[in-house]
């Protein structure tokens, strides 16, 4: 199983363990020398517990070679939007800047802004890796993540719609100008504001298409579903995978964690016989990787040390 690729993506089922195994596997590969930032795009963080330190958007040095960030919708949101309003308010007339404002202020709660502003985040550090040898995210539940690999894709149609209706109206102004005999005057404000317009548009429109090449390029990212040997999770990886390979996303595997120990008694025989049943539906074209239950708690550092162990061998 590929678990030093470039980007890498790690999404499942809610409580299956992707904090831990993507927290793991960054642990693995700084320990092997590469550089590593550590990514939570997940509302609920939990990377900063396991250091007993705090995170923010920014990169925090966790250790040699590890850094981390945990994205906060809300704040991911509202940068995202003040961004926006300073391109809206540089290319409208200020009698209309009022109305950007209101217009901005309604967006923020609408469907969808805060995955878009997530999406435009994960996009700026997949662009701007600097010396990062790999950048790991550990994502949010399944769901979520995967409308979340699809909106590359969203948003870029939306953005040639956008540029479409751009060139339509540019071309009926230069149509009335010429009209009026004004045709040359090219260095209007009008001309200037629609060519800012244009310029935002066409950036915007390259960092998505950037990021979909990234998200399909399996020699650049690879996503792992992790699951536990249950029924439901393994019901909902294989829907999960489906969803992800309909958007051209490379999966490189499964990681099915705390995997009941064989042989030891009765209770945990009968565990690990459920498990196994659960398993024997897991119908995926990749390899599957298992990781056993531990005994001792899991959200700490060493735990990782031990964790790490088992994604290597």
């Amino acid at each position: 199983m590929l678990l030093d690729a470039p980007v890498m993506f790690f999404g499942g089922k809610g409580g299956v363990g992707k904090t831990t195994i993507s927290a793991a596997t960054a642990v693995r590969l700084a320990a092997r020398g590469g550089r590593v930032l550590l990514v939570s795009t997940d509302p609920a963080h939990n990377l900063g517990h396991i250091w007993n330190t705090s995170l923010h958007d920014a990169p925090t040095a966790l250790e040699p070679n590890l850094h981390a960030i945990e994205l906060d919708p809300a704040t991911i949101t509202s940068q995202h939007l003040r961004a926006v309003g300073e391109s809206m308010r540089a290319m409208m007339p200020e009698r209309l800047h009022r109305e950007v404002d209101r217009h901005l202020e309604m967006s923020r709660h609408s469907p969808g802004m805060h995955e878009a502003a997530l999406l435009e985040r994960i996009a700026d550090l997949v662009a701007d890796r600097g010396d990062y040898d790999h950048i790991i995210f550990d994502t949010a539940p399944s769901g979520h993540t995967s409308r979340l690999m699809a909106l590359p894709e969203v948003m870029a149609a939306y953005t040639d719609g956008l540029l479409a209706r751009r060139d339509k109206s540019d071309k009926f102004s230069e149509l009335v100008r010429g009209m009026g005999g004004t045709s040359g005057d090219s260095g209007s404000p009008v001309d200037r504001r629609n060519q800012q317009i244009r310029s935002t548009l066409l950036k915007r429109r390259r960092k998505f298409e950037h990021l979909r090449a990234v998200l399909t390029d399996p020699a650049q990212c690879v996503f792992h579903i992790v699951l536990t040997a249950e029924r439901l999770p393994v019901m909902e990886s294989m829907e999960f995978y489906e969803e992800l390979t309909s958007h051209g996303v490379h999966v490189g595997g499964a990681v099915v964690n705390r995997r009941a120990p064989d042989e030891a008694g009765s209770f945990l025989a009968g565990r690990r016989e459920v498990e196994t049943r659960a398993l024997e539906l897991l119908d995926l074209p990749v390899p599957i990787l298992e990781l056993p239950w531990l005994p001792g708690e899991i959200g700490t550092r060493g735990a990782l040390e031990q964790i790490a162990g088992f994604l290597s061998s």
